[in-house]
């Protein structure tokens, strides 16, 4: 495994390269559910690259930005261990310099959801994934469907740019109590990772509701709410195609979102969603 730093390099490399690439996009602190994009890269593409990068872009100054978990050394054994090509680690100033003034704007859909208590965190993000696009040039970027939302503005860019990469959405990876794999998670202890399992339980408790005929968006959110013991950000069950806010009866594959909050300090925001 070859491991650059420099954009020029890593556009250098790609632009050599006469092999696909599939490009895993992360932020380090890896865990199963990054692996697991890394292994889907390795069976569809012939070469795979993945970036660790804590994008200062997407961090609010009261967010965790310095506080981000950072693995680097374990990150590293990880990917030569499953298989990964190149590993692009830039600095901030590389990708950042002073003289630095273009952002990518969302749609409106950026302002919902995360969006609602991170207005900054989607352009930020799709900054960065354009400018990764365009240093890596992958045919393929597989991204973990934990961050749906996420998921889903990433598509919209890459159609709307007209840029040709394929986006693959992969299931969200959970630990044995359900749990939705995160690197936050490492802010938990074992006493909140426990409680905070109640937020897959909601999402079964609709699934099953669903299953069984019940129809009602707002019972449905009832059902949800219920369940689940943390400070919530948002509840929402949406259309899994376009991701509007559903209202009145569900007729039409759907997708519930959530969001909460745990732990006081630091105060750890956690996100799940699921198939209803």
């Amino acid at each position: 495994m070859k491991i650059i730093q420099s954009p020029r390099e890593m556009q250098d490399w790609s632009l050599g390269c006469s092999q696909s690439i599939g490009f895993v996009c992360t932020m380090g602190a890896l865990h199963e559910g990054h692996l697991s994009l890394i292994r889907e890269a390795r069976k569809r593409c012939e070469k795979v690259v993945m970036s660790i990068f804590v994008n200062p872009l997407q961090f609010a100054p009261h967010e965790d930005f310095n506080a981000y978990p950072r693995t680097f050394e374990s990150d590293v054994a990880l990917c030569r261990a499953e298989g990964v090509d190149i590993l692009f680690c830039p600095e901030v100033s590389a990708l950042y310099p002073e003289n630095f003034q273009t952002r990518v704007l969302g749609s409106e859909l950026k302002k919902q959801y995360c969006g609602q208590t991170r207005p900054i965190f989607f352009d930020g993000v799709l900054t960065v994934v354009h400018m990764l696009f365009e240093i890596v040039r992958p045919q393929m970027g597989f991204w973990g469907e934990k961050d749906f939302q996420q998921v889903f503005l990433v598509e919209q860019m890459v159609k709307d740019f007209w840029m040709p990469i394929e986006i693959i959405g992969m299931p969200i990876v959970r630990e044995p109590s359900g749990l939705a794999l995160s690197s936050r998670n490492a802010y938990l202890s074992e006493a909140q990772k426990q409680e905070a399992t109640c937020l897959f339980q909601a999402i079964l408790a609709v699934q099953e509701a669903a299953l069984v005929g019940e129809r009602s968006i707002q019972n449905l959110l009832g059902i949800a709410r219920s369940k689940i013991s943390l400070e919530i950000d948002y509840l929402e069950l949406v259309s899994a195609k376009t991701l509007e806010r559903l209202e009145g009866s569900l007729n039409g594959p759907a997708r519930l979102l959530i969001a909460a909050y745990i732990g006081d300090n630091p105060k750890v925001r956690l996100i799940d969603n699921g198939n209803v």
